[in-house]
This record gives structure tokens, C-alpha cells and sequence, in this order.
């Protein structure tokens, strides 16, 4: 462990996937208040008005997290990957300062309003900075994702001098896998936090605490989940044809294919041997790749032998990541269409069997994150930019091992530390539940004015 890159990439790995995990609940916790304000303006039922309260604090929390992890990231391509600045920093520079300037000023402006501005805004202005909130998360999601996304199709761009430097930011920002990926990583935060939610009213349900509304908490969460689980299905579909067009080593990796083939088979598992270059212990299905890859069993699928050793991914990390990834996605689609069933039945908030799968489904969403990130960076090496910066060649040249330990080493301590703390508050955030002591905002009267074009509905309790 006296390789400055290797610490430098590691070091990297570890403080974004730590941070990820923050940014994907408060992006699905802040879309899910608009859904519970928007309930309580609409019905004026006070439940609806405690879960808001109870969800908040917790998208508080997460938020205030994500935000001291998201900080030091953004010292490392300084400290750390100088030659990735000097390489490509005309373009990633202005896309990050971009997400700043829009993004986190927005949720920043408005967070306040949203947490303290009970009794001192009106029901209207207090919704509208509960949307911007949201919308500031998905913007700074959208920008973030630009960036990446750049980094794995690049497009747009001149070559002067060595620098990487934009020609046409229209084709830069829309690059060819951005819509995907975009696509993909904000469902995924959904479906993720679709799932946190639904764990935690299970679990409420499950020690009978506060029933009334963890009963609405598990309906909604499961609502949302039976909407997102498929349409991530899709998603992801549409999201690895286009990785086939642009990065097929990678999905070579993803498959672990060594050999260009038609009716490539699907590996249920295997053990890639990367210095051998075949796998052992394969359980394939025939043909299947091809067609999940190709929409056709006679589809070509390129194989890793295509390209030098040099040029090839850690083949072993993304393939299982990727198995990972699909396999937490097929039980979030199970567990969402059992919920769907049992819904059907008049069984959704009795079934001890659904309310456990649901405790035990809920870190499902972050596991999936985590481990299609991993395929999404891991598959793209040994490029930083695809094609165009090696990984190897963008670590700052004077780095030194005890350098990037100095900073390595205190990180691993700390955020694990923050990461215990984090879980406990929520444990006594979620173990308390909702304040049914605390008085409603004063400004309620106002709420009926507010709402009286919409539909009243009746005050009898649905699942």
C-alpha cells in the first residue's frame, strides 16, 4: 500500500460511496414532503401534517451529512488527480461550479423555509420552498450526472495541446449516455428511499408504534415502489443498450466475455480468471445475453480479447458488482408486486410476512447504488476519460504515499465515526416517530382558502 495511485484511487472510492448514500435519500425524502405537504393541503387530514414533520427531520439529518462528505470530495481533484484539472478541467470545472451556483444555492435558500418557516409563511409560500428544495436536489443531480456522464462518452470537445477543451457545451452536457444514466440514478434514489420509507413504517407497525401513521407511510412508500421497481427495469434496459454502443468493453466486463460471439450466454455466476483469460465455474444460460444485450439471440456482443489487457476493466469487481446490483433490483420488484397483491387482497398492512420483507428490503435501494456506481467507474478503467485520459496518467505527479495516507487514514476514522452517529439519531429519530405533541401551524385556517379548488375527499382512512 505504497502506491500513491492506488491510495489516491482508493481514497477517492471510499469517500464517494460513502457520500452517494446521502444525496440519494435527500433526493427521493424531498420529491416524498412534496407528496406528503401536497397531501395535507389537499385533505387537511393532521396525519399527513405529522409525517411531514417526522420525514423532515430525517431529510435534515441526511442532508446535513451529505453535505459535510460532498465537501472534501471536491479537494481531491486539486490534491489528488491535478492532471485530470490540467486535462479536462475546462470542461468539468464550469459543470461542477454550475451545480453550485443552481443547485445547492436553491435547497440552501429555501431549506430554511422549509424546516423554521411553520407560523411565519403562509401554507402556499411554505409548499412552493418545499418544491424548490426538491427541485434543487434534482438539478444538482442533473448537472453531477452531466459531468459523469461526459466522462464515460465524451463529446463535444477539441484536443489543444494536450488540454480537453469544449467545443460545443450543448453536446458536452447532452452527451450520448446522459439521458440514461440520468434517468436511471434519480429512479434509483427514489426507489431507494421508496424502500427506506417503507422499511421504517414496517418496522412502526411490526411494534405497534405509531400506527395511524406509519399505515400511511407503508401505503404510499409502496405505492411509489410499484411504480419506480418496473420502471427502472426499463430504464436499465435502455440504459445497457446504450452502453453496448459506446462502451462495449465494459459490458464485456459486465458479462464476463472473453470471446467476440452471437448467442452469447447469460453467466448466472461464474469466477473470472483474468490472467487465463476464460472464467471457471460457469452457470450460463445460452444465448441470453445476446438477447437481453441485443434484443436478438444472434446479436454480436464484443468480448474483452477485443482490446489489449492494458485496456480492460478489473473484469472481476464489475461482474460481481453488477450481479449485485440486478439481484437487490429483482427483490425491490418482488417485494414492490407482493405489496401491490396483498394491497389487492385488503392484506397490505397485516401481513406480517410483507412488513418483515420490508424491514429487510430497505437498505436494498443503497446497496443497488453502490454497486451500479461501482460498475459504472470500475467498467470504465483504465480511463478517467473514456478514450481519451488513463487513470494512471491524472494522479498529481509529486503525490506520495504518506501524503495521500495523512488524509486516508483520518477520512476511514471519521466517516465511520459520522456514519455511526448518523444511524444512531436516526434510530432515535424513527424509534420516537412523529410529534403528536407539537401544535399545528398556525396558518392552517388559511389552508382551506388555499385548497378549495380541489377535490375534497371523504374522511374515511384508505390503504
Amino acid at each position: 500500500m505504497d502506491d500513491p495511485l492506488l491510495l489516491s484511487r482508493v481514497q477517492f472510492a471510499f469517500t464517494i460511496a460513502f457520500h452517494i448514500l446521502f444525496p440519494s435519500l435527500t433526493i427521493g425524502l424531498a420529491w416524498f414532503l412534496v407528496a406528503l405537504e401536497a397531501a395535507w393541503l389537499r385533505t387537511r387530514e393532521e396525519a399527513w401534517f405529522r409525517l411531514y414533520r417526522f420525514w423532515a427531520r430525517i431529510f435534515a439529518l441526511a442532508f446535513g451529512v451529505g453535505v459535510v462528505t460532498g465537501i472534501v470530495i471536491s479537494f481531491q481533484f486539486g490534491t489528488n488527480w491535478s492532471g485530470l484539472v490540467q486535462t479536462a478541467g475546462e470542461v468539468l470545472g464550469p459543470l461542477l461550479g454550475y451545480e453550485v451556483l443552481t443547485a445547492f444555492f436553491l435547497e440552501a435558500g429555501f431549506l430554511g423555509v422549509m424546516l423554521f418557516g411553520w407560523n411565519r409563511v403562509s401554507p402556499k409560500v411554505h409548499f412552493f420552498a418545499t418544491a424548490m428544495v426538491a427541485l434543487g436536489t434534482a438539478i444538482s443531480a442533473f448537472w453531477i450526472l452531466a459531468a459523469n456522464s461526459w466522462m464515460q462518452t465524451p463529446t463535444g470537445y477539441v484536443l489543444e495541446g494536450g488540454k480537453i477543451l469544449v467545443a460545443d457545451w450543448w453536446a458536452v452536457i447532452f452527451n450520448p449516455s446522459f439521458p440514461y444514466r440520468f434517468s436511471h440514478m434519480l429512479v434509483a434514489a427514489f426507489l431507494a428511499t421508496a424502500f427506506a420509507v417503507a422499511g421504517v413504517a414496517a418496522w412502526q407497525l411490526l411494534a405497534g408504534r405509531h400506527v395511524p401513521t406509519a399505515r400511511r407511510s407503508l401505503s404510499l412508500s409502496l405505492w411509489m415502489a410499484a411504480a419506480l421497481a418496473p420502471l427502472q427495469v426499463v430504464l436499465g434496459d435502455l440504459h445497457g443498450l446504450n452502453t453496448v454502443e459506446h462502451q462495449p468493453i465494459k459490458i464485456a466486463a459486465m458479462e464476463a466475455l472473453w470471446e467476440t460471439q452471437a448467442e452469447a450466454p447469460l453467466l448466472l455466476f461464474a469466477w473470472p480468471d483474468e490472467a487465463a483469460e476464460r472464467n471457471r465455474a460457469e452457470i450460463a444460460i445460452p444465448g441470453a445475453a445476446s438477447l437481453i444485450l441485443g434484443h436478438d439471440t444472434d446479436a454480436v456482443i464484443l468480448g474483452l480479447k477485443e482490446v489489449p489487457a492494458d485496456d480492460r476493466p478489473p473484469v472481476a469487481i464489475v461482474f460481481f458488482a453488477f450481479r449485485i446490483m440486478v439481484g437487490a433490483g429483482v427483490v425491490m420488484v418482488v417485494v414492490a408486486l407482493a405489496g401491490l397483491w396483498l394491497r389487492w387482497r385488503g392484506r397490505l398492512h397485516e401481513s406480517d410476512g410483507l412488513l418483515r420483507a420490508c424491514v429487510a428490503a430497505s437498505p436494498l435501494g443503497f446497496v443497488a447504488i453502490l454497486a451500479g456506481w461501482t460498475v459504472t467507474e470500475v467498467g470504465r478503467q483504465p480511463w478517467l476519460v473514456q478514450d481519451l485520459a488513463r487513470t494512471a496518467d491524472m494522479v498529481a505527479p509529486t503525490l506520495t504515499a504518506p501524503a495521500v495516507w495523512s488524509s486516508l487514514g483520518p477520512f476511514l476514522v471519521l466517516y465511520n465515526l459520522l456514519l455511526l452517529a448518523f444511524l444512531y439519531y436516526l434510530y432515535k429519530l424513527v424509534q420516537a416517530g412523529p410529534d403528536y405533541e407539537e401544535p399545528l401551524p398556525e396558518a392552517l385556517a388559511a389552508v382551506g382558502a388555499l385548497t378549495s379548488w380541489l377535490p375534497q375527499p371523504g374522511r374515511k382512512e384508505r390503504r
